[in-house]
């Protein structure tokens, strides 16, 4: 492009995790377009986590205009970058007439829908999905391969604390968030029951998160003496602020985990080594991030190979991360 574009719309509809991925493209591009306007085309769900980064200058509900005539057109975008490819998006961005439209060939509705293809596969790529995500900016002159380590540099998170929720200074504040939606391998209620009692109480407090729909799974948790339930307690935009203010988060690959690393806290996080679901290609960004994996499964069962994971090998883990604090 020879003009730089006066409107960039980011196209990602789905997860929590997948949009954290997918904001470093803002960065990158405020970086090369410093007098472009980015906005974010998301799920209702994710506009809390899109508002955390200083590179989105507006945020555009799909769950809101989808049903719209003509819903794109509004916005007077001059790009779109379709990272997450949606059959009705690519048709109501060329409806829209935005004038770029960059997307992958291998999706069959892309057909006739962009005006740049990219050619490349993510699931037997050695990249990670942050920088794959990146690789649909060459059309827009950006053609830089980035290294893990600077992908994080373009998040441009920031948290303004505006609820103090009062959490004991003096332990290290953990949250389990032993739940997945079904997105990811689990570790099991059982492991994190064990777990709870190999962390001395004198040196941590124990928060246990989830959604409503959720506690019944989490009874056990829930209603144990060394743990504090926060499940259903908080909206997104305030379990954001009890992250903030807390140390560390256990899960699996999940939007929680994901936030966690992003605000540097220390993000334990449970991953299946088998493709495409590796860390390699899902952990998430962070300068506090501990990758937990079964190096010699013994079944072939993805779930049960988490599963295998002691609690004491995790335990080990965690306290290894609080004494380096001290």
């Amino acid at each position: 492009m020879v003009q730089p574009p006066k409107k960039i719309i980011i196209s990602r509809t789905d997860s929590i995790g997948d949009v954290m991925l997918t904001l470093p493209i803002a960065g990158v591009l405020k970086e090369k377009f410093p007098d472009t306007s980015i906005l974010f085309l998301g799920k209702t769900y994710t506009k809390p986590i899109v508002a955390l980064s200083k590179h989105v200058d507006e945020f555009i509900n799909w769950d809101e205009i989808q049903d719209t005539e003509n819903p794109l057109a509004p916005y007077q975008a001059d790009c779109i970058i379709h990272v997450f490819p949606n059959k009705v998006i690519a048709k109501a961005a060329k409806q829209a007439n935005i004038t770029t439209r960059i997307g992958t060939v291998r999706k069959i509705f892309h057909l006739g829908k962009m005006t740049h293809y990219l050619n490349f596969t993510r699931k037997k790529s050695e990249l990670h999905e942050s920088q794959l995500n990146l690789k649909l900016l060459s059309p827009l002159g950006i053609k830089k391969e980035f290294l893990l380590d600077e992908v994080y540099n373009y998040l441009g998170i920031e948290v303004n604390p505006s609820t103090d929720f009062n959490l004991p200074k003096e332990k290290f504040k953990l949250i389990l968030h032993p739940k997945s939606k079904g997105s990811a391998v689990e570790w099991g209620i059982e492991n994190y029951l064990k777990l709870v009692e190999l962390l001395p109480s004198e040196k941590f407090e124990l928060y246990v998160s989830g959604t409503d729909a959720e506690k019944p799974f989490l009874e056990e948790l829930i209603n144990h003496p060394k743990v504090n339930s926060v499940c259903g307690k908080y909206s997104l935009e305030e379990f954001i602020q009890f992250i903030q203010q807390c140390d560390g988060l256990i899960a699996a690959s999940t939007g929680p985990l994901h936030i966690a690393a992003t605000l540097n806290k220390h993000a334990f996080g449970f991953f299946s080594n088998r493709r495409p679901i590796h860390p390699g290609r899902w952990q998430p960004l962070g300068k506090n991030v501990h990758l937990i994996t079964n190096e010699q499964p013994k079944t072939d069962d993805l779930d049960a190979a988490v599963k295998e994971i002691s609690p004491e090998k995790v335990a080990e883990i965690i306290l290894s991360s609080l004494n380096r604090d001290l």
